[in-house]
């Protein structure tokens, strides 16, 4: 490193032999792989600080894409940190998408720019009372509706193609509508869009897809701002973000993408792992393919659960074994309770007493599986008198407009210093990306975690990743339990779950 300035060398130092393979590597395509706690945010933001104080990148052409507000939140105060220009933009995918299309618009359109609709649901809900000719469908219904458009859209599935995917697939459209039905309320929901000027979500993607395949010049004024390209959580792209991003790319190498098999947890939404699997093959040959397989957050015992889940996995060659840098540490505990209610205040009461030995309430969170362990859990929590906060499952994707009008608090939190109300309540997928001292995982019994007690196959192996994601948010302390009954009037017997 005797060629470097002294201020690009002071921005790797610390970092260990893998990560300081990734952060210097600065030309052609590289892979990187981070199993959890590995320091993935950490090697990428300096990659690119790295890059840039060398004079390697230019920072206005330089662009890091995401998946979560928060994410890139975090992306951007990293990178302050690191004195790195503010021209570097570090945002979600759709954050970037709309801000070229509202560059390009005015050049390919006489029309106003569309507005992105803020309530999809209820025109979804319009649309099925048209078509269907009935209201006799509640709001669970509309939601399912609205997530297979959702899902059609990222998987690049014309609506005129959807009823022989279903054929060939055996993909039950929801709401008991039959294929052609289902297509008939995607028509009306377009048409409702374009009538009231709207675009959804998917549509910036859509659209900025369009314009990059179909208008030359303004496909290269887009083109023009990417020079450099990361893609963090690369796990999770789904086929219309890989077809926008190699788009964007055409034909440039200068690509690093980051991520970890074992962490795709959003396939309902049409994330795959695949295009991360086959990036060698894609982009052969790779500059550097480069495993993090270090884990400097948690115990060692928490790794070593860690490892366990994944090891029964089908496909466990995709996945890295986590080392932990740490020592020390304390077993992880596994707890059966009676009933849900005994076991919601068995997790309060155990909270609640280790915060009085001086612990932060803002050091705890409470995992589950679905939505509607939440409610139990908030009795029990209160009863003891600590404060919550709730993340929900709508946290892993929120609206670009959110992104660019980033408040504050959401800045503060990415920087650590914004403060927390209290013990977190949230989802597993709505963790993702986050992790706290102490970590109660509940409901862990086959039915909930597994949900559904999927027999061999993806269902079951995305349920898995779903419970390594859930162990590895723990730093220092982890807490497994479940209940051997609903209630105790008694009702069937549960049996834990296999992952434990």
């Amino acid at each position: 490193m005797a060629s470097m300035d002294s201020s690009a060398e002071a921005i790797v130092q610390g970092l260990d032999d893998a990560q300081l393979a990734a952060a210097t590597t600065l030309h052609g395509p590289v892979r990187i792989i981070a199993g959890a706690g590995a320091g993935k945010t950490r090697t990428v933001t300096r990659r690119i600080a790295y890059a840039c104080a060398s004079r390697a990148w230019d920072p206005s052409r330089t662009i890091a894409v995401t998946f979560s507000v928060k994410a890139a939140a975090e992306m951007r105060a990293r990178l302050v940190s690191l004195g790195v220009s503010d021209k570097v933009s570090a945002s979600t995918f759709h954050s970037a998408a709309l801000r070229q299309l509202r560059m390009v618009w005015p050049d390919i359109c006489e029309a106003p720019f569309p507005h992105v609709i803020r309530e999809p649901l209820r025109s979804v809900d319009r649309c099925m009372r048209r078509v269907l000719n009935t209201d006799q469908f509640g709001d669970m219904e509309a939601r399912a509706v609205l997530a297979e458009i959702n899902w059609t859209k990222v998987s690049l599935i014309a609506p005129g193609d959807y009823p022989r995917v279903c054929s060939a697939t055996h993909r039950q459209p929801p709401a008991n509508l039959e294929p052609d039905r289902f297509v008939d309320v995607i028509g009306e929901y377009e048409r409702e869009k374009t009538a009231r000027g709207e675009i959804d979500f998917d549509d910036i993607l859509l659209l900025t897809c369009h314009i990059l395949g179909d208008f030359e010049e303004e496909a290269a004024r887009i083109r023009s701002g990417i020079g450099w390209l990361t893609v963090d959580e690369y796990q999770d792209v789904s086929p219309l973000q890989h077809r926008l991003m190699s788009l964007w790319l055409n034909g440039n190498r200068e690509v690093c993408v980051v991520g970890d098999p074992a962490q795709t947890i959003y396939s309902f939404a049409g994330a795959s792992s695949y295009d991360l699997l086959g990036f060698a093959d894609e982009f052969a040959p790779l500059s550097a393919d480069i495993d993090l397989g270090v884990d400097y957050r948690s115990t060692p015992q928490v790794v070593s659960c860690a490892n366990r889940v994944l090891y029964a996995a089908e496909n466990r060659e995709d996945y890295l074994k986590l080392t932990a840098a740490r020592s020390g540490g304390t077993r992880v505990n596994k707890t059966a309770y009676e009933d849900d209610e005994q076991e919601a205040r068995g997790v309060a009461l155990r909270i609640s007493r280790m915060i009085a030995q001086g612990m932060n309430p803002a050091d705890f969170a409470v995992l589950t599986r679905i939505n509607s362990q939440h409610r139990i859990i908030r009795r029990a929590l209160g009863e003891q008198g600590l404060r919550y906060r709730v993340r929900r499952d709508s946290g892993w994707e929120r609206s670009a407009l959110d992104d660019e009008g980033q408040s504050r608090q959401e800045s503060l939190d990415a920087l650590g210093i914004g403060g927390a109300p209290g013990v977190t309540l949230s989802t597993i997928h709505a963790a993702k990306g986050l992790e706290f001292k102490h970590v109660f995982v509940i409901g862990c019994s086959e039915g909930l975690l597994p949900f559904g007690s999927p027999g061999p196959g993806e269902q079951l192996e995305e349920e898995r990743r779903l419970m390594y994601v859930a162990v590895t948010r723990a730093e220092d302390t982890l807490h497994l339990s479940y209940a051997r009954r609903k209630d105790p009037s008694g009702g069937m017997l549960r049996k834990p779950s296999r992952f434990l």
